[in-house]
């Protein structure tokens, strides 16, 4: 049996000696493509990759995201592929086409996480090797794409995104044409090296498709929005949310004589312009710093927080009615008529205990507003978004009220808040949740389940309470699976070695006789 586990060799090729060359330092010319081709991707390293990408004149864009999108003392927050984040943007817009050019693997688990979020278009993909990578011909591939794909009766837009390697190789998107055939074409570089979080990558997208309808509007009369124009002036909502709360945003602006404008980012281009058209842009997500730039280009106030709780919608409805002028006791009026329902939303549906607060959606602040107005108590807040001067409303608010506030905020930054603090609930990114539960801490993922609800507004009031209260009365429950798996996955039952394996040469000889009698038994099988 011994000598059937044998290697089988078919030919010398494995007796050839190996060449072994020495690692050459600095050897790629400054403005030269990498020569590594597709090898240099995925396990390179972020400083790699981006020394690669500087190297082949990306520095320009990788320094206005350094400016954009400040990382923090550690490597960067443990989001998912940023570009996940840029991806959904364009999926979510009608009329708009997606390509992807990247590493196969990175380009299957886009589109996987993608569908599984809902997605229901096909998202393009140029393939390369590191030939057609080294070379340019990856480029003209990309060209020769977006050229068959440009069909006006089809698409308004084309958006291309770069990933990790291209970026890195340089792949010069800005080279495309600006259209084809009345079809916009957007490229965007969306490498994990050089954009934190995938929120973040939402930003860049929609800065990019803002500047490009920027320019139309300069050029000269672009088309309406198909639902038409507002006859009030309008407010654009920069951030994404739950969908009832542009409808509930728009009902408290009414007695201010204005109306909610779109919610960028957009579901179709032409709304894009109507979002240009605002005065004012509301920054209910403050580290859309790209959009943020290009409003400001098109000489647009913004407002940053939003209607909240009692306090946030006090405060923001009174600034979004001085930016537009409004005379106070209107603006008092249309405080009137919402605050008290609020109040009593409030009052209606309390929380009390203590709770930690992380995510990586940008809302973070937010919902931590809500909950403290609710009654809870929330010693921290992290969030993996950076901070921005748009976020001061927030900030103030809540240091004044004793609430340690973390950006840039690592996993081991939220668990360790939760370990120190010992919450009555945990919410989070889905390793917090997953600590929190092997804590016997009842938890709930942030992303789903409480970003997933409306927040402004009477609506958003009492919204959290529910499904708050309904998680830490599990503490019962909690408490018997902790003591019920207690030791499971820890020490020796971990599935990993903590030490040299105990040998047991006794146990391996009565194995062998094992197998030479099996050996023998078939040999015995195959002669009768």
């Amino acid at each position: 049996m011994a000598d059937d586990l044998r290697e089988v060799r078919y030919d010398d090729t494995a007796e050839a000696p190996v060449i072994r060359g020495e690692a050459v330092v600095d050897a790629i010319p400054t403005g030269s493509a990498p020569q590594g081709g597709d090898g240099m991707g995925c396990h390179a390293g972020a400083g790699e990759m981006e020394k690669a990408a500087r190297m082949a004149g990306k520095s320009e864009i990788l320094d206005q995201y350094a400016k954009d999108y400040p990382q923090g003392p550690h490597d960067k927050p443990q989001s998912m592929c940023p570009a996940f984040g840029s991806l959904r943007v364009g999926l979510r817009m009608r009329r708009t086409a997606t390509v992807l050019s990247g590493s196969a693997c990175c380009v299957y688990g886009l589109t996987f996480v993608s569908h599984f979020y809902g997605a229901r278009r096909s998202v393009g993909y140029v393939p390369f090797n590191s030939e057609t990578l080294v070379t340019g011909k990856l480029f003209e591939d990309i060209r020769e794409a977006v050229h068959d794909m440009a069909d006006p009766e089809r698409y308004d837009a084309i958006v291309v995104t770069n990933l990790c390697v291209p970026t890195a190789s340089g792949v010069p998107l800005r080279l495309l044409p600006n259209e084809i055939n009345g079809v916009r074409i957007v490229g965007i570089d969306v490498p994990g090296f050089g954009i934190p979080t995938h929120a973040e990558a939402k930003d860049v997208l929609a800065g990019a498709m803002l500047n490009y309808a920027r320019k139309e509007v300069e050029a000269g009369p672009v088309q309406a929005p198909v639902s038409g124009k507002s006859d009030r002036p309008t407010v654009t909502l920069l951030g994404e949310m739950f969908p009832a709360d542009p409808l509930g945003i728009g009902g408290m602006l009414a007695p201010l004589g204005l109306a909610a404008g779109p919610v960028v980012p957009c579901r179709e281009w032409r709304e894009l312009y109507s979002a240009l058209d605002s005065q004012v842009v509301a920054a209910i997500h403050p580290f859309y710093t790209a959009a943020i730039r290009e409003f400001e280009a098109a000489g647009r106030t913004i407002v940053g927080s939003a209607p909240v709780g009692h306090d946030g919608t006090a405060a923001w409805l009174a600034a979004i009615g001085a930016a537009y002028g409004v005379d106070r006791a209107r603006i008092a009026a249309a405080q009137n008529a919402f605050l008290p329902a609020i109040k009593a939303g409030l009052a209606a549906n309390p929380i009390k205990g203590t709770i930690t607060l992380s995510g990586y959606e940008g809302s973070e602040l937010l919902v931590a507003r809500l909950l403290i107005e609710s009654g809870a108590d929330v010693p921290y807040v992290g969030s993996a978004c950076p901070r921005t001067k748009w976020s001061a409303p927030d900030i103030d608010w809540l240091e004044a009220r004793g609430v340690k506030i973390k950006f840039r905020a690592s996993l081991e930054d939220d668990c360790a808040a939760m370990e120190a603090i010992k919450p009555d609930l945990a919410i989070g990114t889905t390793p917090v949740v997953q600590k929190g539960k092997e804590m016997g801490i009842p938890s709930l993922y942030f992303t789903n389940l409480i970003s997933a609800r409306p927040l402004m507004g009477p609506a958003g009031a009492g919204s959290l309470g529910q499904v708050v209260n309904a998680a830490m009365a599990n503490k019962g429950r909690m408490d018997h699976m902790r003591d019920f798996f207690e030791g499971v996955g820890e020490g020796d039952t971990a599935g990993i070695w903590e030490g040299a394996p105990n040998l047991r040469p006794d146990f391996r000889a009565a194995y062998q006789k094992k197998l030479d009698k099996a050996a023998r038994a078939a040999a015995a099988e195959q002669m009768i």
